[in-house]
């Protein structure tokens, strides 16, 4: 490192060996130069002043040295790395597991559980550009809607396409847990999250709940957990032979299950009991995963490569022109 230099490519450093010969040519071709035309004695000539051009004889060669020094650090990539800035990392990987199951149409929520859930996810996600997310959706079983991406207006418009009754009925929380710690286990993010969503028990799948904890907790993933529901009863929208009938069923979460998935995983468990409290748990986990990722300093380097290409060129035309012009030999 020279003044705030670095070089990418060092190795080209070697090519200025070459200099070695040439200037043992130059030198050994100098030496045996002899007179164009001879006199019998050069007496008369030793008053005469010597010119600007005798002087400056070896410039066009020592010219063409540095056009050569020039040209090869071009080569050798400079870089520089004085240009400091504070930066954030971002770094963060984040999956959402939503419970798509028929019980998420409950309307203890405006208009309804997964409608709210659905509205407020996206809203989370266009608050965070610089994260890659994903989508798994479960119910009886789970399949990933959207695997990790950075672009946000897919994840988002899949994310409107969700309903419930896509899959089979039932809420195999483990199994979604686990399609979610699949979507993350390859990842190599500074942080990887995700957040589950659901609305009652486990009553399906072929994994249980601490189980894809224990897993989740063995790829390094949080997990913040998240009961969504009222307390008591919430209206549930019925089909009966005379249409469809509100009816207050009782709200069953296993939040026992879901504290424990949090914390096993280092995460936290919340519980959201209508809209306005599901956003503020969501700008919970977005505040506290950027209180996660550190302030870094770094030095941004810039390519300077094309001054010392542009200057090594100029200055190899210019030894050449003056050579050839003003420092040409007459035979």
């Amino acid at each position: 490192m020279m003044n705030g230099i670095v070089f990418k490519n060092p190795e080209f450093f070697y090519l200025l060996l070459v200099m070695v010969p040439m200037l043992v040519w130059y030198i050994f071709q100098h030496r045996k130069a002899g007179a164009s035309i001879r006199y019998s004695t050069t007496m008369g000539f030793q008053n005469i002043a010597k010119s600007w051009k005798h002087y400056l004889r070896h410039l066009p060669f020592a010219m063409l040295l540095a056009g050569i020094t020039l040209l090869t650090t071009a080569l050798a990539r400079p870089q520089s790395s004085n240009s400091w800035q504070n930066v954030t990392t971002e770094g963060i990987d984040i999956v959402i597991a939503l419970d798509i199951s028929s019980s998420m149409l409950a309307r203890d929520f405006q208009p309804n559980r997964l409608q709210a859930s659905k509205e407020i996810a996206t809203q989370f996600i266009a608050g965070r550009p610089n994260d890659k997310m994903g989508l798994v959706v479960f119910a009886g079983e789970s399949f990933t809607q959207c695997p990790l991406t950075t672009d946000h207006a897919v994840l988002i418009n899949l994310f409107k396409d969700i309903e419930s009754g896509m899959i089979e009925d039932g809420t195999a929380i483990g199994n979604g847990l686990a399609t979610a710690v699949s979507r993350l286990k390859e990842s190599e993010a500074i942080s990887k999250v995700i957040i589950l969503l659901t609305d009652g028990e486990n009553n399906r799948g072929e994994i249980a709940p601490i189980t894809a904890a224990e897993l989740a907790k063995t790829y390094g993933i949080r997990v913040y957990s998240i009961g969504v529901g009222t307390i008591g009863t919430a209206p549930f929208p019925v089909q009966t032979p005379f249409g469809t009938q509100i009816r207050d069923v009782e709200v069953k979460i296993d939040e026992e299950t879901m504290q424990q998935i949090a914390d096993l995983t280092g995460g936290q468990y919340f519980r959201a009991t209508n809209n306005e409290k599901l956003k503020q748990i969501y700008d919970e986990i977005d505040q506290l995963e950027k209180s996660k990722i550190e302030v870094k300093e770094y030095s941004r380097k810039d390519e300077e490569y094309r001054q010392f290409a542009l200057l090594g060129a100029l200055v190899l035309m210019v030894g050449l022109l003056l050579k050839t012009s003003l420092f040409r030999n007459i035979p």
